[in-house]
């Protein structure tokens, strides 16, 4: 009985794996990162018409410093799934807030590895969300309280007064706000 269960367990288990294989979608905006699932008939069906506009505020990191930030790739995921549902990329507005533990994640990948001892693993996920217009924005608190100068931080971020202020006003220009 143990077996045909296992057997079962198996046939099912792989069978919904190759559906979720089936169904993933490689991103079109952001081509390495924030691959996507398609959805059939979905009952709120996205308004390819609309100007989406959002900013995801990004505090955490992983514990593992060779792991990119899964947060971050929030943001490329954004843009592909919306671009996957036919919305072009002059409709989406995204920006990011670093601060938080998520702040070492925007250094340069010599000074990752000075400290981690390995490359940034988020550099080409930064590089390719600042090439398809993101705004990728650390807080200045942050930066000043973990002494991360303009040279040590990736070249495609902007610092900020604090994220608390970026976060205002991106919201007042319309940004919808995302918490991770």
């Amino acid at each position: 009985m143990k077996k045909k269960t296992l057997l079962l367990y198996l046939i099912i288990s792989s069978t919904f794996l190759l559906m979720a294989q089936n169904n993933r979608v490689e991103g079109k905006i952001i081509k390495d990162f924030g691959e996507t699932f398609n959805v059939e008939n979905p009952e709120v069906a996205t308004d390819t018409n609309a100007t989406l506009k959002v900013i995801f505020d990004v505090s955490k990191s992983p514990e593992d410093t060779s792991k990119i930030n899964s947060y971050i790739v929030t943001a490329a995921r954004f843009l592909n799934m919306h671009a996957d549902a036919g919305m072009d990329i002059s409709q989406l507005k995204v920006a990011l807030t670093i601060h938080g533990g998520a702040w070492k994640d925007i250094l340069t990948d010599d000074e990752y590895f000075k400290k981690y001892g390995t490359k940034n693993p988020n550099t080409q996920l930064i590089k390719q969300l600042n090439d398809a217009g993101v705004d990728i924005i650390l807080c200045g608190q942050t930066a000043n309280f973990r002494n991360v100068s303009r040279l040590e931080a990736n070249p495609d971020v902007k610092f900020a007064l604090s994220a608390m202020t970026a976060l205002l006003q991106y919201q007042n220009n319309g940004y919808q706000f995302i918490k991770f």
